[in-house]
Formats: structure tokens, C-alpha cells, sequence
């Protein structure tokens, strides 16, 4: 039995700064297919993306522009 490691991946977001940021960037980052979990540390100002496989950079800076935030670099 093979065993899969998730790849995980923190980007810098910037313009979040309450609960309801957290909440709209995770929804639209948990979304994007392979996505396992997404925890937001909203102080640092990162999202940290836990999924089956590398995420394309693009895709997360769609979804978090989606969201009304800026991805303010490809990983943290």
C-alpha cells in the first residue's frame, strides 16, 4: 500500500483583518479541488493550505482575489 503525503503550502494575504476575511478567504481556498484544510493565522496575515498536491500559484491568487484579498507573494 502506497502511502500519499499532502503538500503543504503558507501564502502571505494581505487585507485581512477579521473574522469574516478568515472566513471568505477559507471558503474560496478550501474550494480549489485537492484542498484538505486551510488555517488562517490572521495576525501573521497568512493562509496555510494543506492539499494532495502542490497548488498552482495562480489558482490560490484567483481564489483569494475571489475572496477581495491579494496574495502579497506565491508561498510565505
Amino acid at each position: 500500500m502506497t502511502e500519499q503525503r499532502s503538500a503543504v503550502q503558507t501564502y502571505a494575504v494581505t487585507g485581512m483583518t477579521c473574522e469574516h476575511c478568515v472566513r471568505a478567504v477559507t471558503e474560496e481556498l478550501s474550494a480549489l479541488p485537492g484542498v484538505e484544510e486551510v488555517r488562517i493565522d490572521l495576525g501573521a496575515g497568512t493562509a496555510t493550505v494543506t492539499s494532495a498536491a502542490p497548488l498552482p500559484v495562480e489558482s490560490v491568487r484567483a481564489a483569494v482575489d475571489e475572496a477581495g484579498y491579494e496574495l502579497a507573494s506565491g508561498v510565505a
